[in-house]
């Protein structure tokens, strides 16, 4: 027989292999969903339950029988000491009968209930019988235009039916704050730290006013080579923090019954270092010298603004300081697509640092220069390409009120200050600064693809947020993917590894984790490959193999009980000897 028909027969039966595999995959994963706990985050409420009997069952067929089969289970249930009756409600359209308990039962209870229910192997699948609410979608004439509030965002607007941000206060330290129709409602009180009154451009130095006056320039009066209009940039990101919402015009705001406090520090040529940190200590609660206490201090505090540099002591110290009274500082990254470890004050301790994507979930990419920063000191990002939100249509002075789209990690902040304010508004107690950077962090969506560079563990995810708060557990098993080509290095020691960022889970991955490979080579017994865990564990899959025959795919099962699961997962094909070359083509990780 030719090499090639050895060849075509190995390949068909790889092939058999792979779909008897993926057959009983699919019998282990029908067997996992019988029962559907994803719906007990208010099982306190939980009282009914849809119970489907497999056609051809007794008790499908027989009402006598399936209220046997129930009092089996509520008997199992009642051993425990919590006595419960289960009676037959109704039958449903799809064949399910509905199931009442006595009594409401709590989640653990529910849980436990359906357990025993699902015990009978005639049962096909049990769920709660769980309450649906309509989706808020806002009345605001350009809300289709913001599309940092969808799924492809921070998921606002299934956050809204949960908490729309009533009770808490932000505060945004940036360029003041302009009158607009569509924000004005949502402004409260504010203070104008500009020391020097040429750069505030209101005939003094601090004041009561916070209102923006402009901060255009000419480059030759600030050092640089260019002329700019004013940006009014405060009234931006207010209006993604808190515009006026469901008022049948302009735009929606990511927490719209918060109250913002503007504070200003940024005007012609910029602000200096001491004016923003004394901007920090007044908005947050802290005593500054000279000036009236702040009778609305803030939960969060917004900073969209930022220069190169360490973070430094007068940074770092008005930060500890407003950290220490329980508010949650939220910085950008910085747009000039370098590591934010050179950004300040998004390289501060104790801050929420923000990157920003674009609608595909990928890195913000402004211009051929200007992209979103990135690296480790990067927390989590948040939409910040072709943001609309209110502005002004002045030149230099203000002038008439206006909607306008901008971009930058300056427009990702307010969309993550917006989601601390639904956390605090949602929170029995306020949460501690750490306790919010945790929950994003946990809670963030997985990119769609792993970025070019780091920009944090995932785009923040309003909604899951939200529900970690009522204990919510993590989503059943999901799977992800690398599908980017990736070329192995022949005759190489190194090899190439292809990434996958795991975000928004908790606890360790499963015993039975399943490893899908695709890799390409004429002859696999030169490779080895291995899965690494984020805690750089190393686990071998295929190590040289095979002799002649091509290309290594499968699925494997690993056990990955001692790995945590959020982190940078790699699949590493290493090809040992000359000649032939491949590429890792996809690969994916299920739990």
């Amino acid at each position: 027989m030719s090499d090639r028909s050895m060849r075509a027969l190995r390949k068909h039966a790889l092939a058999a292999a792979t779909v008897t595999a993926l057959s009983c995959v699919a019998v282990s994963a029908y067997a996992a969903d019988r029962i559907n706990l994803s719906a007990l985050a208010n099982a306190s409420q939980q009282d009914e339950f849809i119970v489907k009997y497999r056609d051809g069952s007794a008790a499908r067929s027989n009402e006598a029988t399936l209220q046997s089969s129930l009092s089996a289970a509520s008997t199992g249930f009642s051993g425990k000491g919590r006595a419960l009756g289960l009676k037959h409600v109704r039958r449903t359209s799809i064949g399910a009968d509905v199931v009442r308990a006595a009594r409401k039962l709590d989640r653990a209870e529910a849980e436990s209930l359906m357990r025993q229910i699902a015990a009978d192997p005639n049962v096909e699948f049990v769920e709660p019988n769980a309450r649906m609410t309509a989706f808020f979608t806002p009345d605001d004439t350009r809300f289709a235009e913001q599309w940092g509030y969808t799924a492809s965002g921070i998921n606002a607007t299934q956050a809204w039916d949960v908490s729309t941000g009533t009770g808490v206060v932000v505060a945004v330290i940036d360029t003041g704050i302009t009158s607009h129709s569509d924000l004005n409602a949502n402004i409260i009180g504010g203070y104008d730290f500009i020391s020097d009154a040429t750069a505030a451009r209101d005939g003094n130095g601090r004041d009561s006013n916070p209102a923006d006056q402009g901060d255009w320039f000419v480059g030759s009066d600030c050092g640089v080579t260019y002329n700019s209009n004013s940006s009014w940039h405060g009234t931006h990101v207010a209006g993604t923090i808190a515009a006026v919402t469901n008022n049948a015009k302009g735009v929606s705001g990511t927490a719209y019954n918060a109250k913002v406090v503007p504070v200003r520090v940024l005007g012609r040529c910029g602000g200096t270092l001491a004016d923003i940190a004394d901007a920090i200590t007044w908005a947050s609660g802290g005593t500054v010298s000279g000036i009236p206490a702040n009778p609305n201090p803030a939960e969060v505090i917004n900073m969209s603004l930022g220069g190169s540099g360490l973070c430094g002591s007068t940074y770092q110290t008005a930060i500890d300081g407003a950290v220490s009274r329980g508010v949650t500082v939220v910085v950008a990254a910085g747009n000039n697509n370098g590591n934010a470890s050179n950004a300040r004050p998004a390289n501060c301790t104790g801050v929420i640092t923000v990157g920003a994507v674009d609608s595909n979930g990928a890195r913000s990419v402004w211009s051929s220069t200007q992209k979103s920063n990135y690296g480790a000191v990067v927390d989590v990002a948040a939409p910040g390409s072709n943001i609309l939100s209110t502005l002004n249509a002045g030149t230099t002075t203000p002038g008439a009120e206006s909607y306008a789209s901008y971009g930058g990690t300056s427009m990702a902040t307010p969309h993550v200050a917006g989601v601390v304010a639904l956390l605090q508004a949602k929170a029995t107690t306020p949460k501690t600064p750490a306790e919010i950077e945790t929950i994003l962090k946990n809670t963030a969506r997985a990119f769609p693809a792993t970025p070019d560079q780091p920009i944090g563990v995932g785009i923040v995810n309003a909604k899951a947020a939200l529900d970690s708060l009522s204990g919510t557990p993590n989503p059943g098993t999901q799977t992800y993917t690398n599908g980017t080509d990736y070329s192995i290095p022949d005759n190489n020691t190194t090899g190439v590894s292809s990434t996958i960022t795991v975000s928004g889970r908790t606890g360790n991955a499963p015993s039975n984790a399943s490893v899908s490979v695709n890799i390409i080579h004429p002859y696999k017994g030169d490779l080895k490959v291995d899965l690494i865990a984020p805690d750089g564990s190393v686990y071998n899959i295929h190590n040289r193999t095979g002799s002649s025959a091509d290309n290594v795919t499968g699925t494997f099962t690993i056990n990955l009980s001692s790995e945590a699961l959020n982190g940078a997962w790699k699949l590493r094909a290493v090809d040992a000897a000359a000649v032939d070359v491949g590429r890792i083509d996809t690969w994916s990780i299920t739990f």
